[in-house]
């Protein structure tokens, strides 16, 4: 989908995702001293959100202007950076202690340049931190994309990664608890990447 298919997807709906954090983001990031961190494919700003409520100096972007008109209304009085930009082309300016890549879920090669992007943003000690569905959902797990092709494992991203001087912190396939329509709860299989900027 591109950006216009997007801005369509965000109007249709008054919040399409939910204005807590991810919990995997939360929870990797509550050890981390606040700095300057990039939210990169933000949607509507919910983790975004909360690392400026945590105290960092948050730069979010997305391809969807109307995601991010959701976003700086969410956000209230908080002071962030939004920035209309695609995460596949987009090179920040850095250096960041943060970046976070959030169920941005893409074809293998744009994907490989969102991460690139978004570890090359980090400065000396960063945190890259991805989230997204893994290819294990589609057969064992719980809603998602049904489309192969934009999964991913967490292999896949350390692969991406692989000529970069950095230190694996956390990668492994999570759980995360869903609640269907029929109040049946089931887990979705997720792809966990945290990463540490060495140099």
């Amino acid at each position: 989908m591109d950006a216009k298919a997007w801005d369509a997807r965000y109007a249709e709906t008054e919040l399409m995702w939910s204005v807590e954090p991810n919990q995997f983001v939360a929870n990797e990031c509550a050890d981390l001293p606040p700095g300057r961190a990039l939210d990169l494919a933000c949607g509507e700003g919910r983790n975004a959100i909360w690392l400026a409520r945590q105290g960092w100096d948050v730069t979010a972007s997305d391809f969807s202007a109307v995601a991010l008109e959701k976003a700086r209304r969410l956000a209230g009085d908080l002071t962030l950076e939004w920035v209309v930009a695609d995460a596949t082309t987009w090179e920040p300016d850095g250096p960041y202690d943060l970046a976070v890549l959030a169920y941005l879920q893409l074809p293998a090669d744009e994907r490989r340049a969102a991460v690139r992007h978004a570890f090359a943003a980090l400065g000396p000690g960063g945190t890259f931190l991805l989230v997204a569905h893994d290819t294990a959902n589609l057969t064992d797990g719980t809603g998602g994309p049904q489309d192969a092709a934009v999964l991913m494992t967490v292999d896949d991203v350390l692969d991406d990664l692989a000529d970069q001087d950095l230190e694996v912190v956390r990668a492994e396939r999570v759980t995360r608890p869903v609640t269907g329509a029929d109040g049946t709860v089931r887990d979705a299989l997720d792809a966990l990447v945290r990463v540490r900027r060495r140099g």
